[in-house]
């Protein structure tokens, strides 16, 4: 029987397909082979189409699980076998895998996690688009540590994007978040689906030193970084994980502080000193702009046609649409905060990243806002009129 590869699942190249069909496109290409999960509104379409698929393909495992925290447990364990590893859920699913991202934070564990937004909190609204998860997916697990979110906002984007994420995994160590929301995930584009040869991997870095000398969280062995080599449970290297403050034996070390703040100054780092890497936005009409819109996902769709009828009317604004969330782009802010009089933050939340703005801005130019909840994605005549908002 002949073997099915990625190439002949993924046909025609050419689909009218959802936000959450693009995200296992992505990842089948991204070589995911292993995918654990719960069913919840608005993510339940990509667990679906993963049990569809993976099965099909060589070393392709897929596992429906008891719960979301049972899900994120499994992947973190499967990628310890080098595999490239996926769960997807909402913000009811995600608050559950708070505890084991930490742990895979600690562990320098690669995996990707899909968060499709639904309004919240609690139970919320299932069916209605929401970016109230902004500030969890940063600082939704406990102590210090770092984290790489991606927000695409179409179709074709959430599939590049999903490719990305695992390879930032694999090149940093560490879990990547991937936001969607009910909107992006159900509307259907135009998607053009690449051949699997067409996609850059990036592995992850391969043990290469001799036996006696590995230690499973030392850096640095075959160039300059901050980034472990990453052996395979059960191979030739003995690998210990834990939860608790290690050494770079892995050995459990809970009582020094120097080896407490090594570790975790090391998360940090291998994630800002590779900030330029890391970071991707996209700017338009900046040039000459006096007042500047930020958003990202979703909200980022209506932003074009408030801004011709803003120009039309003689006002000078630009659009600066966040890709990368985490780590956030501070230092961008803050070079434009020093050339325009207005930001305007437009975001489907109470305001998780406009602080953000008004923080790098650094009281260079006024900082306004337009917040909405309820399922409602804000209008161009809703900006416009924020637009036109005497400038202080």
């Amino acid at each position: 029987m002949k073997e099915i590869q990625v190439d002949d699942l993924l046909e025609p190249k050419i689909q009218f397909a959802t936000g959450n069909e693009a995200i296992v496109y992505g990842a089948l290409l991204a070589n995911c082979r292993f995918f654990a999960g719960y069913p919840i509104t608005p993510a339940s379409e990509i667990l679906e189409l993963m049990a569809k698929y993976l099965p099909l393909l060589k070393g392709g495992y897929f596992l429906q699980m008891e719960d979301e925290i049972a899900s994120i447990a499994a992947i973190i364990g499967a990628s310890w076998n080098n595999y490239r590893t996926m769960t997807a859920t909402s913000g009811p699913g995600f608050s559950l895998m708070q505890e084991n991202i930490g742990f895979a934070c600690m562990t320098e564990t690669p995996c990707v996690i899909i968060d499709v937004q639904r309004s919240g909190p609690s139970t919320g609204q299932p069916t209605k688009p929401a970016q109230g998860d902004i500030m969890e997916v940063r600082w939704g697990t406990h102590g210090d540590h770092n984290i790489i979110a991606l927000y695409p906002n179409s179709v074709q984007e959430s599939l590049w994007m999903t490719i990305r994420a695992f390879n930032l995994a694999d090149k940093y160590r560490v879990p990547v978040i991937v936001l969607s929301d009910a909107a992006i995930a159900h509307m259907r584009e135009k998607l053009v689906i690449p051949n699997q040869n067409e996609v850059d991997i990036i592995k992850r870095i391969p043990v290469t030193i001799e036996k006696p000398k590995y230690h499973p969280f030392r850096t640095g062995y075959t160039h300059p970084t901050k980034v472990p080599e990453m052996d395979t449970l059960g191979g030739k290297y003995h690998t210990y994980l834990t939860g608790l403050t290690h050494d770079w034996k892995a050995h459990p070390e809970t009582d020094d502080p120097e080896v407490h703040e090594k570790l975790v100054r090391r998360f940090y780092e291998k994630i800002e000193d590779n900030k330029d890497d890391i970071i991707s936005y996209q700017e338009e009409y900046l040039e000459n702009a006096d007042i500047v819109i930020v958003s990202y996902g979703i909200t980022s769709r209506v932003i074009g046609t408030a801004i011709e009828k803003a120009r039309e009317q003689g006002y000078r604004v630009g659009h600066f649409r966040l890709i990368t969330i985490w780590p956030f782009p501070a230092e961008e802010i803050l070079d434009l905060s020093l050339e325009i009089k207005k930001f305007i933050v437009v975001e489907m939340n109470l305001g998780q990243l406009y602080h953000s703005i008004v923080e790098y801005s650094n009281g260079n130019c006024q900082v306004d806002k337009l917040f909405s909840i309820g399922g409602k994605i804000p209008t161009p005549k809703d900006i416009l009129k924020v637009i036109k908002k005497r400038i202080l």
